[in-house]
Order: C-alpha cells, then structure tokens, then sequence
C-alpha cells in the first residue's frame, strides 16, 4: 500500500507535466494548416458565422477586398459575389494548393471575381491605397510577426478602409486585448467588436481615417 500512496503523487506530476508540455506545443505551433488538412477547414467555426462576418466586414458592390488565408473559401465563396461584377475579391495564401482550391470551387460556383495572388502577409506584394476592405479569419495567428500584417493592412487600405480580424480559439488564437495592443501600435482604431473572449470578430479603421 505504501509503493501505491507513494506512486499517486508521482503519477500526478507526471501527467501534469504532460499537460503542460502539451500545451506549450499546442500554443507553440503557429505553422499554418498544411492543404493536407484542408477538409477541417470547411467546418464552419462557431460564433464566426457567415452573418455575423456581413455585419463587421460591410462588403459592398463595386469594392475591392482583400482575404488573407482564405483556406478553402468558406468566406471567399460568400463575399466575392456580394460585391458585384464591378467588385473583386483578392485572395492571398502562402501555399498554392490551398489558393488552387479555393479557384476550383469558385468556378464550380460561377463566380469570376475572385483574384488569386501567392504572397507573404507581410510583405503584401499590392500598391499602397489598393483595397477597401481586408480581412483575416483566424489567419493572423498562422503569421509570425502580425504586427507586420497588420502595418500592411494600413498602408493598402484606401483612406477610410477597414480591416476585420476574425479569431477563434485553437493553437493559432491571438487574444483580443493581444490583437488591441498590437493594432494599436500599428495605427489602427477599433470600430466595432462583436463576439465572445474564445471567437470574436473585430474592425478596424486606420487612426488617420477614423480621427
């Protein structure tokens, strides 16, 4: 009995230290998902829905906007045509299997205003005032240095543009009160937040804009 007392405490720290190894890997691992995993990728996260991506991001016909990691195209597929024939939608991934795909689909669907571009986020290969809107669903955090993006994110927006941030929380997740802090040293000010601590979606304006 005494080996068995002995044992549970030593069991204890042993699963602990487990844990929290688990943890520092599952934080620590900010490599974007691989196309491998592509079909987790259309799951459609909680809270991040379609809706509620309409009532922050505010696509218009005519606009042109830029996605940064579409992934599959959940969201692409479903702001591309709210901005009309006049409108165009920029996607930019660092891998091109994920951008292929998200191609394939849009041609399924018929929709022709979609533009793919390979790139570095931050390093956004786009003239300075490009886009009216940009927006990023839980793809900041697959980015080292997202202070870059989003510097990047207000020199290619157009004056009064905005920026959206979508995250959820998986080992990619940027905080909020993180992402705040990192905004606003970047130059952009909060315009609205919707969500909880674990998913939100949040915009941004350029602080000469929203002054």
């Amino acid at each position: 009995m005494s080996h068995t007392v002995l044992a549970k405490p030593a069991v204890r720290w042993a699963l602990a230290a487990g844990a929290v190894a688990a943890g520092a890997l599952w934080f620590g691992d900010k490599a974007p998902y691989p196309y491998a995993q592509h079909k987790l990728l259309d799951l459609p996260l909680p809270y991040l829905t379609a809706n509620r991506l309409d009532a922050v991001l505010r696509p218009r016909p005519g606009e042109r906007v830029l996605e940064v990691g579409p992934g599959t195209g959940l969201q692409s597929l479903h702001v591309a045509p709210q901005l009309g024939p006049d409108g165009r939608l920029d996607v930019l991934d660092i891998q091109p299997e994920m951008l292929d795909h998200v191609m394939r689909r849009a041609e399924r669907h018929g929709i022709a205003n979609i533009t793919p571009t390979r790139g570095d986020a931050r390093e956004l290969p786009f003239p300075d005032r490009t886009f009216d809107a940009m927006y990023l669903v839980t793809a900041l955090g697959e980015v080292p240095e997202p202070e870059r993006v989003l510097a990047e994110a207000v020199r290619v927006l157009t004056p009064g543009g905005r920026l959206v941030v979508g995250e959820f929380f998986d080992r990619h997740w940027i905080p909020f009160g993180t992402l705040h802090r990192l905004a606003d040293d970047s130059g952009l000010h909060l315009a609205a937040h919707r969500g909880s601590a674990l998913a939100y979606l949040a915009r941004f304006r350029p602080c000469a804009a929203a002054a």
